[in-house]
């Protein structure tokens, strides 16, 4: 076999970062010798997998089909060393969505371990957890930086392979004394209301954002929006400070819902829910440590 694993990192850092200086630095490697491992990579499959831009290296068609191949091997091949080195266990690595992170994920990962066998109070296996937004963790997962991804938004990568996980519900919040509250008619907000008022939103890329705009744009025609975050806590408090009306994940403001800082709103537009997704890598091999998991989050639903 003419391919080597080294040729492979080096093509797949560069194509994540589109230039040898970049790939050089990322894996410690002076920027001649990365040039000499594509020069013999494309030697050797005696194909160019790179369009020369100026300084800039752009996959082209044949790099583009080998490189999930690629990055199938050398994650095999960490998988691999990581088993034979020194016993110990691979390291699951988890991609969560905000929503899922935050609220769901910390109380499932001790349920799991408990169902494994493990003191969580003294040790566990070694675990790499990521909270980002869906786009974020959807890229992870594509690029086998995770190993699973919870999300709660929709991910149409070719790459990917994206399993239904749990229903979830999304409720409207305001503070107590927000105006809005005094529009409510036959106990229900209507919608003209709610189109006036001033929505607290996630930002772009994000699950709830998108969950939202689908749901309330064809109804209200627009949302109206000043105040934009990243983060559902900050939503929360702006939220509870006054600044807005939000909709967010009942697991995000149950705490803040039974304690009465804020308040669930019946609108004209009904119940409305969305879905947890579970993503794989579509050439990733399942390890038994995954398995496990996968089998674990597949099993009742939780309550929230």
């Amino acid at each position: 076999m003419r391919l080597t694993l080294r040729q492979l990192q080096i093509f797949t850092a560069i194509a994540r970062s589109g230039s040898t200086t970049a790939a050089a630095e990322q894996i410690s490697l002076s920027q001649s010798a990365v040039s000499a491992a594509v020069k013999e990579l494309e030697q050797s499959l005696g194909l160019e997998l790179f369009d020369r831009v100026g300084k800039r290296l752009l996959l082209n068609d044949h790099g583009r089909a080998i490189l999930p191949q690629a990055m199938d091997l050398l994650s095999n091949a960490e998988s691999l060393e990581l088993l034979c080195h020194g016993n110990a266990p691979c390291q699951l690595r988890i991609g969560a969505s905000l929503t899922i992170g935050n609220y769901l994920l910390p109380d499932l990962l001790a349920d799991f371990l408990r169902n494994q066998g493990f003191d969580i109070h003294e040790t566990t296996p070694p675990l790499k957890v990521v909270v980002a937004s869906t786009s974020d963790i959807a890229g992870r997962v594509e690029n086998y930086d995770v190993d699973i991804g919870l999300v709660e938004g929709l991910c149409n990568r070719p790459t990917i392979r994206s399993e239904a996980w749990l229903d979830d519900e999304l409720v409207i919040v305001a503070a107590p004394d927000h105006p809005v509250i005094e529009a409510a008619k036959d106990g229900r907000i209507p919608l003209e209301r709610l189109a006036q008022a001033n929505w607290l939103l996630r930002e772009t890329g994000s699950g709830t954002r998108e969950a939202l705009e689908q749901r309330l744009l064809p109804k209200l025609g627009h949302i109206k929006s000043t105040l934009e975050f990243n983060d559902h806590e900050a939503i929360k408090h702006a939220a509870m400070a006054g600044l807005g009306i939000a909709c967010l994940s009942r697991w995000a403001v149950k705490d803040r819902l039974v304690n009465g800082q804020l308040l669930e709103l019946n609108t004209e537009l009904g119940r409305l829910q969305r879905q947890f997704n579970i993503l794989l890598q579509q050439h990733k091999h399942i390890t038994p440590g995954m398995r496990k998991f996968l089998d674990f989050l597949q099993r009742p639903s939780p309550q929230a």
